[in-house]
């Protein structure tokens, strides 16, 4: 499970790296948690992407109480074309999650070791996620997000057997396009970073217990609140 992640990049690196057309000023985040908002990028259009805010926390669109949901922060690779929650999502609503560390925790509970998986340099990579967009009957509306998750490779298998999907720069394209890349085409790029992409860097327990998860009932922020 990838229940916490960084994105530290400066506003203008990550807007390169991403090539979104809209603007974005944010702060450098760190342990960025479910039911937080966080940022994903998507296609506005085939040749233009936008960054938008939603919830970590997937709600969808068919739920009728996001109160009575349960908090779905991840998504397993192998299982999104059976899950009734992420088909459509997989079919039409596929983003990329900024990032520039995740991280994980290991050892019995109470001594939990916290790891932190990070490439050589201090630039943004994607996560591949889905997102939703539900409505209420009295028109209230929010948009969510859940990350993928894969089987671990090499590197992060000594601390746990998943891992966030990693998508290289050369896949962002394909991932986003809905209209032209089928969700079975689409699967084919969800696999685990190839080795040496994330280096650990382990804090022991002493300081470093891994924080409780908020409430599920939490909304999506406005979009103006890190914008």
């Amino acid at each position: 499970m990838c229940s916490r992640f960084d994105l530290k990049s400066s506003p203008d690196a990550t807007q390169q790296h991403f090539a979104y057309s809209t603007p974005a000023t944010f702060p450098p985040r760190e342990k960025i948690a479910p039911t937080d908002p966080i940022m994903i990028i998507r296609n506005k259009t085939i040749d233009q992407r936008e960054a938008v805010l939603v919830r970590w926390g997937f709600i969808p669109h068919w739920v009728k109480n996001p109160d009575d949901f349960p908090l779905i922060i991840n998504a397993r690779a192998e299982t999104l074309l059976e899950k009734p929650s992420f088909r459509t999502s997989l079919a039409h609503k596929r983003g990329l999650l900024p990032a520039t560390a995740f991280y994980e925790w290991s050892g019995p509970k109470g001594r939990r070791d916290m790891h932190k998986f990070h490439p050589p340099t201090e630039e943004p990579f994607a996560l591949a996620c889905l997102w939703d967009h539900w409505l209420g009957a009295d028109g209230s509306e929010f948009e969510s997000a859940a990350i993928i998750t894969v089987a671990a490779n090499k590197d992060i298998a000594p601390y746990h057997d998943r891992m966030p999907a990693y998508l290289t720069k050369d896949d962002y394209q394909a991932w986003l396009d809905v209209k032209n890349v089928s969700a079975k085409d689409a699967l084919k790029l969800l696999k685990p970073a190839a080795t040496g992409v994330f280096s650990p860097t382990t804090s022991k327990h002493k300081n470093n217990k891994k924080p409780k998860q908020q409430s599920a009932k939490n909304k999506s922020p406005d979009q103006g609140e890190l914008f």
